[in-house]
């Protein structure tokens, strides 16, 4: 019976080790392979710059440079966030950790994303308590996540609609949700959605990489906090507890 439980601890050391070795290797790969398609793209995204400036008197051709320089500053963006979720999910970003003040956060955060709020019509409606609320985070990350999930906000939510912000603290307990009604149907579960690379559009017509929530999930599991998405008929809630 030894031989036999040694053997299993064996087995489990073996499959931590090549599981560990596989997602060093993979974060590598998507690393080196990003980098490599980083440089031929600035260049691309240079020399459109070039053909912006000058006067083109062919409309077809102007219509052409847009588009290009559409297409390329979606490349970049799905690139660096690439990057970006490789390195989350593999732990692999140095934190620190200070005391932030959440409510402060969220209303700049509010703040820098008005003018597409505006542009899409969406009321913001902030439920907060009175007091401070503070919580133990990663600033620069933290407010990765909040700009991720109003991204999302921003690119899915009905136009013309609001938008509820919700926070509430329980004894030593946080809870933040932010929730909105999608333009689209959301035809798909909260666990599918989740995942990378998946949108809640399935005709693929925005300008999402489909990172945005899985990077926003990682980041705050990172930090101690717990982050899940509820959807009920065309409701769209995020909640995170810390």
């Amino acid at each position: 019976m030894a031989i036999y439980v040694n053997d299993i601890a064996g087995g489990f050391s073996n499959a931590i080790e090549e599981s560990l070795k596989s997602e060093r290797l993979k974060t590598e790969l998507i690393t080196n392979v990003s980098h490599d398609i980083k440089t031929p793209l600035t260049s691309i995204i240079n020399y459109v710059d070039l053909l912006k400036k000058e006067e083109l008197q062919n409309e077809k051709v102007k219509e052409y440079v847009k588009i290009l320089d559409m297409k390329s500053q979606r490349l970049k963006k799905l690139t660096e966030d690439l990057v970006e979720a490789s390195k989350v999910s593999s732990g692999n970003v140095q934190l620190q950790i200070e005391e932030i003040n959440l409510k402060e956060l969220i209303h700049q955060s509010i703040g820098e994303f008005e003018d597409r709020f505006k542009e899409k019509g969406l009321q913001i409606e902030c439920k907060m308590p009175k007091e401070e609320i503070k919580i133990r985070a990663d600033n620069r990350y933290l407010y990765r996540v909040i700009e991720n999930i109003f991204s999302n906000v921003t690119k899915y939510a009905l136009e013309n609609s609001r938008v509820y912000i919700d926070m509430k603290k329980e004894k030593s307990k946080i809870e933040m949700s932010i929730k909105n009604i999608s333009k689209e149907k959301l035809n798909i579960s909260s666990e599918e959605l989740m995942q990378r690379f998946v949108r809640g559009d399935k005709a693929r017509y925005t300008e999402g990489s489909g990172l945005g929530l899985s990077i926003a999930k990682s980041l705050t599991e990172l930090q101690g906090g717990i982050f899940h998405i509820y959807i009920d008929g065309d409701l769209f809630k995020v909640v995170m507890e810390w």
